[in-house]
């Protein structure tokens, strides 16, 4: 258990109004929480910059579909020029990696991650009988669940359960206004935030229709006034943010009240650290680099952090796809540049694993409105100083006999990139969080 965090809660329960409100109603948690509090230091919240059970997973969601075949373009592939005659980039205006593929022109981040080998593509990631709605791609991406099969858990919600256990909340952070589908857990772990002064819990996480009588105002107006933040029963997922609504574990109050001194302490620690550093790098204006310069901030500052989660949205690109897809993948490719010197300025960039996806990719034909429809399989990008960087896995076959109903059929398994994280990286085995085994790949050095 940790005591500081304890220690933490106990001084908060004794100097705010939340604390004169539990006098009487306490739930099982509060009151053994309670007599479990023991004197320490508040920095052990955090942990050392080094130290071989330190490693540190940042997932980044493209939420909207991304469309892969032009973030990574066969510039050589005729059938990829007659689907696209409009859309297609030629071989002169794109970033060639080798002879057949190349990145986007606006990705000049992303060439010098790769020239750096720190960047590695897998190609072609998906899954079975893939679905083409946003929301439930997304929920089989953060639950990995087969497309037929739905669970309430996340991926890394269950990686918390079983590995997890008595850690502090602050184990998992997501940036912005909810905590992703992919956090929810037995046991509700992770916070989420949009500054490191504002901490928010999940959209979800507390029922506002769980009926909480008068004796607990006082939570409910934290709740409800805007300190924790405004909570809602819907989803709130959007093509511009990943879905998440959390599971809830336990009795309604005893979660409210705890989540509430989780919040107001985690808030603190948070606070703290990001004031120790400063960023070394030149972020890109826009809410992406903002997020990334925070979660540099917060590893270079030592939180006892495993999981960072942050979102890019927009990538939804039904219509005028030629101008929106090059002002993203730009913010992205700068953005991830500019973390990644951070990070190589602390001296954590080998500490540090970045994960990207996207529910799913766009189909290879263009559509009459100068953009590209909800599709299947698509590329996916691992940084960091351990990654083996290069190709990953099978390149798919854009002829029109290979497609699936006009779509990249997938050759890599997202659920063989999970378990090569868990194992590999996390090093925690994979079949309890995925629920079987998956057949690992080559992505990561020693």
């Amino acid at each position: 258990m940790n005591t500081s965090i304890l220690t933490t809660r106990r001084e908060f329960l004794r100097g705010t109004v939340l604390g004169s409100s539990l006098a009487l109603t306490a739930p099982t948690f509060v009151a053994g929480t309670v007599d479990a509090l023991h004197a320490a230091e508040r920095d052990k919240a955090t942990s050392p910059v080094t130290g071989k059970d330190s490693r540190i997973l940042v997932v980044l969601q493209l939420a909207g579909g991304n469309d892969g075949l032009n973030t990574v373009v066969p510039y050589t592939d005729d059938h990829y020029h007659r689907a696209r005659p409009h859309l297609g980039l030629h071989a002169g205006q794109v970033l060639k990696l080798d002879d057949r593929f190349g990145l986007h022109p606006a990705l000049g981040g992303f060439r010098e991650l790769h020239d750096a080998g720190l960047l590695g593509i897998v190609h072609a990631v998906g899954y079975p009988n893939p679905n083409r709605s946003h929301f439930r791609s997304m929920e089989i991406w953060a639950t990995a669940s087969d497309a037929a099969r739905y669970e309430k858990q996340g991926w890394l919600g269950r990686y918390f359960d079983h590995a997890c256990s008595g850690a502090d909340p602050t184990v998992g952070v997501a940036i912005g206004r909810q905590l992703p589908q992919a956090f929810a857990a037995r046991t509700p772990t992770g916070v989420a935030l949009e500054n490191p002064q504002g901490l928010r819990l999940a959209d979800g996480a507390m029922d506002i229709e769980m009926g909480l009588d008068s004796e607990n105002g006082t939570l409910r107006s934290m709740a409800e006034g805007g300190e924790l933040a405004t909570l809602s029963t819907e989803s709130g997922g959007s093509v511009g943010a990943p879905s998440g609504r959390a599971i809830l574990s336990g009795s309604p109050l005893d979660f409210l009240q705890r989540t509430a001194m989780d919040a107001r302490v985690s808030s603190g620690v948070i606070r703290s650290v990001a004031d120790r550093v400063k960023n070394s790098a030149d972020y890109p204006s826009g809410s992406l680099g903002s997020s990334l310069g925070l979660v540099a901030r917060l590893i270079g500052g030592g939180l006892a952090s495993r999981i960072y989660y942050v979102n890019q949205g927009g990538y939804d690109t039904h219509t005028g796809q030629t101008a929106t897809h090059e002002r993203l993948l730009k913010e992205l490719g700068s953005s991830l540049k500019a973390f990644m010197t951070d990070l190589q300025g602390q001296g954590n960039q080998d500490r540090v694993l970045i994960l990207t996806f996207s529910e799913f990719g766009r189909r290879v034909g263009e559509n009459a409105s100068g953009g590209t429809d909800h599709g299947a399989a698509a590329p996916l990008f691992m940084i960091g100083g351990r990654v083996k960087p290069g190709w990953i896995g099978k390149a798919a076959s854009l002829a029109p006999g290979d497609l699936l109903n006009g779509d990249v059929r997938f050759h890599t398994d997202f659920r063989s990139v999970y378990a090569t994280v868990l194992e590999k990286w996390l090093r925690t085995p994979s079949a309890p969080v995925l629920g079987r085994q998956f057949a690992g790949l080559d992505l990561l050095k020693g």
